[in-house]
């Protein structure tokens, strides 16, 4: 089943969870030819927004995917740390960080963020240039084979 993002970041946008898009995802939000399979959100660890969260992750039907993670529910309080919640839901894969890179939160990431229009709605990702930085430190195989085409991407909207 393909990744719904659209109805992922609906129902984020629904529940006034505050996030913001990161990983392959938001490349492609700002015009990146790059393919991914799952979506990617920092969010807020308040505990309001948290419960807006929980709310959103109940109604895809989440479950932690991973070996015997499958029938795990999402862990609220787990959700107000810096882990890492890799989900599977009705709408396909959703990974819920507390942080990226070991030290970036959502307050952390607000100034290397842009809001783009999505649907008539404002939808906070992280910014091109910002996402390049953290992929030309990465020493994954699948973000090295993405590097050329995410500065070309960078290349071309900055002499826009």
């Amino acid at each position: 089943m393909p990744t719904d993002f659209r109805r992922i970041l609906r129902l984020l946008l629904d529940h006034d969870v505050d996030f913001i898009v990161v990983g392959a995802l938001s490349s492609v939000l700002q015009g990146a030819p790059v393919s991914t399979f799952d979506i990617d959100i920092v969010h807020e660890r308040s505990r309001d927004n948290v419960d807006r969260l929980s709310q959103v992750l109940a109604e895809l039907n989440a479950r932690y995917r991973g070996p015997g993670d499958r029938e795990s529910a999402p862990d609220p309080e787990g959700l107000m740390g810096k882990g890492h919640h890799l989900f599977e839901t009705d709408a396909g894969p959703l990974d819920v960080l507390g942080e990226i890179e070991e030290q970036f939160s959502y307050e952390d990431l607000l100034d290397d963020s842009v809001e783009l229009d999505f649907d008539g709605r404002s939808v906070r990702v992280l910014s091109l240039a910002r996402y390049v930085d953290f992929v030309s430190g990465s020493d994954r195989p699948k973000d090295q084979a993405r590097l050329a085409v995410l500065r070309e991407t960078l290349d071309q909207t900055d002499d826009d």
